[in-house]
């Protein structure tokens, strides 16, 4: 059985097209514009072992906000679509990790809820690039929205702005792929009390 999820998503600001193989081997080819964004993309699928295509052509014109959103709308659209019926995975997978002077610490729960908590350093240089750090807790809210998944991402310290956001994303790559793994010894079993994900 493939988990491959695939949506396409169009407004009058953008047009984007996302796939995503759960069971992939990292596999990625990223384009929305916005150079620092493409980069984090790549580090959620090769740490996350998708593969995965991201093609966005968004009002750049404007700014990358629009751009941004819309393509963590689809991605998580796509996610939740890869997962299927969810049974037989582990639902629950966490992740800490650091990059130079940064920490993240990532805990994700396949719930079927929606709900984010997110904590980073304060006074972020406020552009990576073209890249707005303050986008960074609204990918994930616009990502847990559609993935309907309970995301949490702790950042106690980190001075590089850089090193922050990407340690956020490789955190929540390995995490992803733990919590969507197939548990042997939960072959054919719901992981929940509810009987619905």
């Amino acid at each position: 059985m493939s988990r491959i999820g695939r949506v396409e998503r169009t407004t009058k600001e953008t047009s984007v097209v996302v796939e995503i193989n759960l069971d992939g081997k990292g596999d990625v080819s990223v384009s929305t514009g916005v150079g620092f964004y493409d980069h984090m993309l790549d580090q959620l699928g090769r740490h996350g072992l998708f593969d995965l295509t991201v093609k966005t052509e968004g009002d750049l014109h404007i700014d990358s906000h629009h751009t941004i959103e819309d393509s963590a709308l689809a991605l998580g659209a796509a996610f939740k679509q890869a997962l299927g019926d969810k049974v037989g995975i582990y639902r629950f997978g966490n992740c800490t990790v650091p990059l130079d002077e940064s920490l993240a610490q990532v805990t994700v729960d396949l719930s079927g809820r929606p709900y984010l908590v997110h904590t980073e350093p304060e006074n972020m240089a406020p552009m990576i690039g073209t890249y707005d750090t303050t986008m960074t807790r609204h990918i994930f809210e616009s990502f847990v929205a559609q993935a309907q998944i309970a995301l949490h991402i702790h950042v106690p310290y980190g001075r590089n702005a850089h090193h922050i956001v990407e340690c956020q994303f490789k955190a929540l790559a390995r995490a992803l792929r733990y919590a969507a793994e197939f548990d042997p010894r939960a072959a054919g079993i719901l992981p929940s009390t509810k009987g619905a994900l």
